[in-house]
């Protein structure tokens, strides 16, 4: 994979990520977290987004991101939003802007919505409502 810095971005749709062959990991449902471009909750507010549509999401990250992409998962299961589908870990050559080639730790964590992620998410969201009715 080449991407200058070898940093890896959020988007919701990636190509060329995936290897063809590898139906493990689903690409419409894929976050490539970065550990500079975005603060933590915009990861996990995405994450939140792509549960409540597609029942999966599968956050993936490259160097110094991979402890995002732990901090991420690990905030969905302790909120009770996500269970781990799976772990899996690599090490990709990501080859530099000047050329040069160096080998990227590479993390993907696959999770599923948790059996309580619709009573949670619209207790949490009846919650927020009230709050702002009382403040008015």
């Amino acid at each position: 994979m080449n991407m200058p810095g070898g940093m890896a971005l959020a988007r919701m749709d990636t190509v060329g990520m995936a290897d063809p062959g590898d139906t493990s990991f689903s690409v419409n449902t894929r976050i490539q977290v970065s550990a500079t471009k975005k603060p933590l909750f915009f990861y996990v507010n995405l994450a939140k987004k792509l549960l409540s549509i597609n029942g999966q999401v599968d956050l993936s990250a490259l160097g110094l991101a991979t402890s995002t992409v732990v901090t991420v998962a690990e905030i969905l299961k302790n909120n009770g939003l996500a269970e781990t589908k799976r772990i899996q870990t690599s090490v990709v050559d990501v080859t530099l802007d000047n050329g040069r080639t160096v080998q990227k730790a590479k993390v993907e964590i696959a999770l599923d919505k948790s059996a309580n992620f619709d009573e949670i998410v619209n207790f949490k969201d009846d919650d927020a409502g009230a709050e702002k009715a009382a403040t008015s």
